[in-house]
């Protein structure tokens, strides 16, 4: 009888806890079974193994009875992390390796019918997981070489790539027969994507203003427009905008990426641009699934999401992005289990003004009635357009003028005085304007007696609620911060209540 045990993780959500995988052999009748409520995927691991082994020209043990248990008993595993400790723990079981240099490492892997590791999803969250524990000595990581490459972004844990079962083997023989595996290298970052130049959208000043001012606040944005005004090319642009990524913010975006095998370096640093179809469900949106899966929201973490034909979208799959655009979280709630994201993302939105799409155009006439219209724009709820902060119009450009329409400034010129306006609103509140709330909203937002009158009056006959009046003042601050000045006037908050009156809040 003998026992071996391998340290490794599972994920639940953005979590990594620790998983022992304990592999026992025993005399008997020849037989295989795999416990701790595992997955489907998991349980496949047996002839995954097998059959690894015995191609690289290891030992079996079909003679023995195989217990391999995957604790702590009550937290669902899944995917084919697994098979590589277990591959480890039936070699240490069987003394083909030392089992005492196994403590010193935590491993998880795929293998293939031929031994070769292939990469595993959430490696980032394993990396960030074990980097926070405490445990003393830390337990380096072993991993496939892909994903070896995205964990060694982490600091404060020793990540180790390999390619094939034997050369994790061969780092484990006793004595000085072991080869030590290398360490990872970060994969190098490639040049950042070209994301188009605003000076590309011919004309449309105003919508390039409110982006400026979005960019400046992290606020969300509605366009409203006819077909073909280029709502669609703004929206594609807008993250140019933005500044760069900070490691902790690269890091969290990518960890969630890692959780759909979406991680790449081409992406590591970039602000993350999401536009998914208008036939998402709220499940795609939100997240969801067995077991819990971020949504599109929580994978523009720290970046845009695009909604275009914005009413085209299924009504409760809209609804479900109210309480994440206050909170910036959005919590998966099933009956055996909750999943936490984090979901601090920039809406961007866009939609025609009725079904024909022409409604105000002096290009050509709309065809659709009043209660056509009505219903149309009332596929979004009052409360969902009263947590998007800006709404402009775009309007259409004729033909005959779109040559000559003034491409306005570039994108590499907003973004510097985007960058200006964010380290002003930083260097003073340490968060950006969006996120002022309760006291620091009034110690900030402070307006002068000419302001707060025509704020209130408009307030009033406009008929806004509590949370649309605090977004004016916070998009007034943003327009305040691009001027480079330290109090709103009465001009920034003019401007301000512009961008609130598109379409109606009911």
């Amino acid at each position: 009888m003998s026992l071996a045990v391998v340290h490794s993780r599972a994920l639940d959500a953005l979590r990594s806890p620790q998983v022992t995988v304990e592999v026992h052999l025993a005399n008997g009748l020849p037989s295989f079974t795999l416990v701790g409520l595992a997955d489907t995927e998991v349980k496949e691991a047996r002839e995954r193994v097998r059959a690894a082994l015995q191609t690289s020209g290891l030992e079996f043990p079909n003679n023995k009875r195989i217990t391999v248990n995957l604790a702590p008993a009550d937290l669902p595993k899944e995917s084919g992390r697994f098979d590589l400790p277990i591959a480890l723990g039936i070699l240490a079981a069987s003394d083909q390796i030392d089992a005492a240099k196994l403590a010193r490492f935590e491993f998880a892997g795929e293998l293939s019918l031929a031994g070769e590791l292939r990469p595993v999803r959430g490696a980032l969250a394993m990396a960030l997981a074990a980097a926070h524990e405490s445990a003393d000595p830390p337990r380096a990581m072993v991993l496939p070489i892909e994903s070896a490459s995205q964990a060694a972004r982490v600091d404060g844990v020793a990540i180790h790539a390999a390619a094939h079962l034997l050369e994790v083997v061969r780092s484990l023989l006793p004595g000085d027969s072991a080869e030590p595996l290398p360490s990872a290298v970060p994969a190098p970052v490639a040049p950042p994507t070209s994301r188009g130049d605003l000076r590309d959208v011919r004309g449309q000043s105003g919508a390039k203003r409110a982006l400026e001012i979005a960019a400046a606040g992290g606020h969300s944005v509605l366009m409203v427009g006819p077909p073909g005004s280029g709502k669609s090319m703004l929206a594609q642009r807008f993250a140019g905008l933005l500044p760069p990524l900070t490691h902790d913010e690269s890091i969290e975006s990518a960890a969630l990426l890692s959780l759909t095998g979406a991680a790449a370096a081409h992406t590591w640093g970039e602000r993350v641009l999401r536009s998914p179809h208008h036939s998402a469900s709220s499940a795609a949106l939100v997240g969801g699934g067995s077991p819990p899966r971020p949504g599109e929201i929580s994978l523009a973490h720290h970046g845009v999401l695009f909604l275009d034909e914005l009413p085209e979208f299924q009504r409760h799959a809209l609804e479900a992005l109210r309480e994440p655009l206050e909170t910036g979280r959005v919590t998966i709630s099933r009956a055996a289990r909750q999943a936490d994201f984090p979901a601090r993302f920039q809406l961007l939105a866009a939609m025609n003004p009725c079904p024909c799409g022409h409604l105000g155009s002096a290009l050509r006439a709309c065809r659709c009635t009043p209660d056509v219209v009505a219903r149309y724009q009332g596929r979004l709820s009052g409360p969902l357009l009263d947590r998007i902060d800006l709404q402009v119009e775009v309007p259409a450009v004729a033909a005959t003028t779109l040559a000559d329409a003034p491409g306005g400034d570039s994108s590499a010129a907003m973004a510097l005085r985007v960058a200006q306006a964010r380290g002003r609103a930083l260097q003073r509140q340490g968060v950006l304007n969006r996120e002022l709330a309760g006291e620091s909203l009034e110690r900030h937002c402070t307006l002068d007696a000419a302001a707060s009158n025509f704020l209130q009056s408009v307030s009033v006959r406009l008929g806004w609620s509590a949370r649309g009046f605090h977004r004016v003042l916070r998009i007034a601050r943003s327009i305040a911060d691009l001027a480079g000045s330290e109090a709103i006037v009465l001009a920034h908050v003019a401007e301000a209540v512009q961008y609130r009156r598109v379409l109606a809040v009911q």
